[in-house]
C-alpha cells in the first residue's frame, strides 16, 4: 500500500503508531479510512488494521482527504511531547543567550516543571543533561574567546569558568589542546597532512600525534589546505610521508567499501557528541539510520536534534560515517561534502554489502 504522503515510509510510520511512540507526534498523522478520523501516532485509541490507514504530513493534508480529528488525542492541539520540545528549545536559547549561565531552579520554573522533571526531560529530548549542555555552551564561547586572540585568563572568566583549572580541563577534553595553544591557533602542535585523489575528487587527510584529526573533500588541493589552515591557523602543518599510507588507505576503502578502516582517531567532541559517533561506526556496511533511530539507539529517542547536530559537527567524514544518517523517509539530508558523495558513498556501500551477501 503506498502512502497518501508519498514522501513517508509506510512501514516506518506504521511501527511508530503501533508502539504509539509519543516521539513521532508532530512528526505525521494517522488517519483511519473506516472511522473517517485522523490522530497523533501516540493515540491509545484501538489500533486499526493497516490496510486501513493513511499516513499524512500534517493535519491539512488530513483534512483535505475528508478525515475529522480524533476527540481522544486532539491532533490538533499540542501534545505533551511537544509542550516539552518548545520548553526545552526555551531553555536551550536562554542559556545560550546569558552572559551567566542560569541556575536548573531558574530554568525548570522558566520552563514550568519541578528540577526533576525538568532534568529529566530536558536530558530526553537533548541527549545530555542541562550541565553538560551548558558545559559545551562554555566551551565554544572559550574557543571563540581563544581564537580571536583574548588572553587566556580573559577568556576563561568571560566565558563562564570559575577558575583556570576548570578551563583547561574542559579543554583538554573538548578542545583537543590546552586552551593557551588554541588561543595561538595551535601553536605547538604538529598537524601533519597528505592529500590524494580519490573516486570523490581531491581529498584531505590529517593527523595529530593522537591520531587522525581530519578527513576532508574539495574541489582542489589549495582548497583542503586552505581549510585546514582555518581550523589550525598557527599549528606546524607538515606534509607528511607518514600519513600517505593513511591517504592510500582511505582511496582504497573509497573504491570498494569494505569493513571500517582501522586507524587511529583523534576525536574532540563532547560526551554526547562522541557518543553519536560510536553509534554512526556500528551502523553496518550497506545500511543507512535515521536521526531518530540513531538518537534511540543511545536510549535518548527524542533527542533527534542533538544527534542531527552532533553529525554535523563531524570532522572526520567516511571514517565516522554520518553519511549513513538519513531523514525518517529515507531521504538523503544534508552532508558537508554535498549531497552527489553522500549518495555515491552510499551507492557503493550497498553494491558491497550486496555482493558480500550473495
Amino acid at each position: 500500500m503506498l502512502d497518501t504522503a508519498h514522501h513517508l515510509d509506510f512501514d516506518r510510520c506504521l511501527a511508530a503508531v503501533r508502539a504509539r511512540d509519543p516521539s513521532a507526534d508532530g512528526t505525521f498523522i494517522v488517519g483511519v479510512v473506516t472511522t473517517g478520523i485522523y490522530c497523533r501516532p501516540s493515540c491509545r485509541s484501538r489500533p486499526a488494521l493497516a490496510k486501513n490507514l493513511r499516513f499524512f504530513a500534517g493535519t491539512a493534508e488530513a483534512k483535505a482527504f475528508g478525515l475529522r480529528p480524533c476527540k481522544r488525542c486532539r491532533p490538533d492541539e499540542a501534545s505533551p511531547v511537544e509542550h516539552h520540545r518548545l520548553a526545552i528549545a526555551k531553555a536551550c536559547a536562554t542559556i545560550e543567550a546569558s552572559e551567566d549561565l542560569p541556575r536548573l531552579a531558574a530554568l525548570a520554573r522558566e520552563a514550568g516543571m519541578s528540577k526533576h522533571h525538568f532534568h529529566r526531560v530536558f536530558s530526553q529530548i537533548m541527549g545530555t543533561t542541562p550541565g553538560a549542555y551548558a558545559g559545551a555552551v562554555k566551551l565554544r564561547r572559550l574557543s571563540g574567546a581563544l581564537e580571536d586572540g583574548a588572553p587566556v585568563s580573559e577568556a576563561v572568566y568571560a566565558a563562564g569558568y570559575g577558575s583556570p583549572s576548570r578551563a583547561y580541563a574542559a579543554a583538554g577534553v573538548g578542545l583537543g589542546m590546552t586552551p593557551g595553544r588554541k588561543r595561538r591557533g595551535g601553536a605547538g602542535e604538529r598537524i601533519g597532512y597528505a592529500i590524494g585523489d580519490t573516486v570523490l575528487g581531491p581529498t584531505l587527510l590529517a593527523a595529530s600525534p593522537r591520531g587522525v584529526c581530519a578527513t576532508a573533500f574539495g574541489e582542489d588541493r589549495e582548497a583542503l589546505l586552505a581549510n585546514l589552515r582555518r581550523r589550525f591557523p598557527a599549528a606546524d602543518l607538515v606534509e607528511d610521508e607518514r600519513v600517505r599510507p593513511w591517504i592510500e588507505a582511505l582511496a582504497d576503502h573509497l573504491r570498494t567499501p569494505a569493513q571500517a578502516l582501522d586507524l587511529p582517531l583523534d576525536i574532540q567532541g563532547t560526551a554526547f557528541e562522541a557518543r553519536v559517533w560510536q553509534a554512526l561506526r556500528d551502523i553496518p556496511l550497506g545500511r543507512t539510520a535515521s536521526y531518530s533511530e540513531v538518537a534511540a539507539s543511545l536510549g535518548r529517542p527524542t533527542a533527534v536534534r542533538a544527534v542531527a547536530r552532533a553529525c554535523a559537527s563531524n570532522e572526520l567524514a567516511v571514517l565516522i560515517p554520518c553519511h549513513r544518517v538519513v531523514r525518517r523517509d529515507g531521504s538523503l539530508s544534508g552532508y558537508r561534502w554535498g549531497p552527489d558523495r553522500k549518495q555515491a558513498l552510499l551507492e557503493a556501500e550497498r553494491r558491497v554489502a550486496s555482493g558480500a551477501s550473495r
